[in-house]
């Protein structure tokens, strides 16, 4: 198990949880003096509170919460959201409302899920031809028997 250390921006925050003991993502909360109500597409971003040193080698993936995504419409607008491990400043989650009714945030609402993922730098060389594969110049949807190449 790897640590991060946080630090409360705001005094009230709360530490990233996990709702079970096989969860893979932590739940991230709002951390609001004031309700915040989404309006159908709005776009906001909401303060968790909080900072993180997450370790070189590993990045934090933002993610929805299915829970708000289906009841409410309510997702990550950039999701998955990126944390870089040398970013030191408060989290805060871009949100968007995709239902037709307004969506109010309050303070505490687990908003959002994180994920600690490992990751490597890679070099990048540029050349005039790439191997051949099966898939090939096939597209999005390829692998499902569409044929993106004859769009």
């Amino acid at each position: 198990m790897i640590e991060i250390k946080f630090i409360k921006i705001k005094t009230w925050a709360s530490l990233p949880s996990y709702a079970t003991e096989y969860s893979a993502g932590c739940d991230l909360t709002a951390c609001l003096a004031n309700t915040m109500t989404v309006a159908p597409t709005e776009i906001v971003a909401v303060d968790t509170g909080i900072g993180v040193e997450i370790p070189r080698g590993f990045f934090g993936m933002v993610c929805s919460r299915s829970g708000l995504s289906l009841k409410y419409g309510i997702v990550v607008l950039n999701s998955p959201g990126i944390i870089d491990s040398d970013y030191r400043g408060e989290i805060r989650c871009i949100m968007t409302n995709h239902s037709s009714n307004p969506f109010d945030i309050e303070n505490g609402m687990r908003i959002a899920q994180m994920i600690i993922i490992p990751f490597q730098q890679v070099n990048w060389t540029e050349t005039s031809v790439l191997s051949e594969s099966e898939r090939g110049a096939c597209g999005f949807g390829s692998t499902g028997g569409f044929d993106a190449t004859k769009i």
